[in-house]
């Protein structure tokens, strides 16, 4: 027993000054004096073996690197930056499983800058300051820069995305920011102003081939050990089901390989068939936050498809909502508005079928109320298109704001309490359902506006040639009305 505990005691020695590479994600300290671990060999090797198959496969170079050409191409910003070894900070911002972590891990392995790399989720305000202290210790005294990888930016608060601001500005730590959410809402205005954000895109189809292709074949990281068949309908599910995840594509894979390995005869061929693949993702995961950039850019196609009169597309981006969880109430909602917004009087019936959609969802619930939504949806994007009623209140609620404020004629103001007409209220008001097909010409403002402009579209053509009649019997009541006298004074003026 005395010797187990010497050997323990003996495998850590406390060795000042020393440089060892650090493991990724580990947090230094930051004194001079540092741990050699004689078995750490050891511990990565089982390290390295829990780790799933996307973390293994993470690219070590920037040619193993898949996707996002726009970026990183042949001759482009980024990857001249990373192969001159000369980062600014930077700002990764894509979907989960895109690359923004392996394009951080193949900056640790190829800078000559101290690479630091912690998860905003488990870090926090101590291990930031360790870091910050040991970059600064590191630029004064070696004249060598660091660069501080923080995963999942946005979850730091503002305070702690604060504590980075001083030392980013000054060029102490290049941060390499990696997040999910949107930088403009999530991030600090004043650290986006001291970064390049650069957008990662979910990977192609062929992309999300390459790399599982990859995974089977590499011997050292993936499963090219194992006698693994995979068929090509096989493939072309995982590629289109991944959605652009490169993570989900290669953990189906890792699943799919291991459900069928048997220890007592791994020899045994294994054939990745589609069946397997579709056990392996059972159902399709929507990037959806509620309160994240998809859920407004959703909305926002499904109202733009429902004006622009495109049915189908309105009907898909109806359907992501709703797989996505959305509350169908919100939908609903939208539904009302747009038939009021971009239909109007073109198709008065657009509106009773929006509301009475949106009493179908509160009354029924999903997933019946689908059914009314997708009717509802589908005879706004078909129906005839007019904003003129959205401009005209747009156009009188301008005027009330910024202009002067028009008094209410007297033969229009409210004449029914007593002592009215001791104000002379209501003196003089034709009432319309006395005259000849309900119409009457009488003054209505104090000064002539126009607001509402129909279009010649749907039943506002109907409104509009309406509106004309009542504007030519205005104009001939105008004529008979004249006296003789002023009759008399045109043709002198004449």
């Amino acid at each position: 027993m005395s010797l187990w505990f010497n050997l323990l005691s003996l495998a850590r020695i406390d060795t000042p000054g020393a440089t060892v590479r650090l493991a990724w994600g580990s947090t230094p300290s930051p004194t001079r004096s540092t741990n050699i671990d004689l078995f750490g060999e050891v511990y990565d090797a089982n390290r390295r073996r829990a780790q799933p198959l996307a973390a293994r496969m993470r690219p070590e170079t920037l040619d193993e690197v898949v996707g996002q050409d726009a970026f990183l191409g042949a001759g482009k910003m980024l990857r001249r930056m990373l192969q001159a070894d000369r980062l600014s900070s930077l700002i990764f911002y894509g979907p989960p499983g895109t690359g923004k972590t392996a394009l951080a891990h193949v900056i640790a392995q190829h800078t000559q800058s101290n690479f630091r790399a912690l998860n905003a989720v488990a870090a926090g305000v101590k291990e930031v300051r360790a870091i910050l202290a040991e970059a600064r210790g590191e630029l004064e005294t070696k004249g060598r820069r660091t660069i501080l990888f923080l995963d999942e930016l946005h979850r730091f608060n503002k305070a702690q995305q604060d504590l980075l601001l001083p030392d980013v500005e000054e060029g102490i730590v290049i941060l390499i920011g990696a997040t999910t959410q949107n930088p403009f809402f999530a991030i600090n205005s004043a650290l986006l102003s001291r970064s390049q954000i650069f957008t990662f895109q979910p990977l192609s189809r062929d992309d999300i081939k390459v790399l599982v292709r990859r995974a089977l074949a590499d011997k050292e990281r993936g499963l090219g050990q194992l006698p693994v068949t995979l068929r090509d309908d096989a493939l072309d599910f995982l590629a289109e089901m991944s959605d652009g995840d490169a993570r989900r594509a290669l953990t189906a894979l890792e699943i799919g390989v291991l459900s069928q390995l048997d220890p007592k005869a791994p020899a045994k061929p294994i054939d990745y068939t589609l069946d397997v693949a579709q056990e392996s993702i059972q159902r399709k995961v929507l990037d959806y936050d509620p309160t994240g950039d998809a859920h407004y850019d959703v909305a926002s196609a499904f109202i733009k498809s429902m004006r622009g009169s495109d049915p189908d597309a309105t009907i898909y981006w109806l359907a992501r909502m709703l797989e996505s969880g959305e509350d169908p109430r919100f939908i609903a909602r939208r539904v009302v508005i747009c038939a009021s917004e971009d239909v109007g009087n073109a198709d008065p019936q657009a509106l009773v079928v929006a509301v009475a959609a949106l009493q179908s969802a509160e009354f029924v619930g999903m997933p019946e109320c689908q059914l009314p939504l997708a009717q509802a949806v589908a005879y706004i994007a078909t129906a005839p298109k007019s904003n003129a009623c959205t401009v005209a209140i747009g156009k009188a609620r301008a005027d009330v704001q910024e202009g002067r404020t028009l008094q209410v004629p007297t033969h229009l103001r409210d004449a029914s309490y007593r002592g009215a007409k001791q104000f002379g209220h209501g003196e003089g008001y034709q009432y319309s359902h006395d005259f000849a097909g309900g119409y009457v010409e009488q003054e209505y403002l104090p000064e002539q506006r126009v607001y509402y402009e129909p279009t010649d579209r749907g039943f506002e053509a109907v409104i509009r040639k309406r509106m004309e009649e009542w504007e030519a019997k205005s104009k001939n009541s105008h004529r008979d009305t004249e006296t003789p006298s002023m009759h008399r004074e045109d043709k002198q003026n004449e």
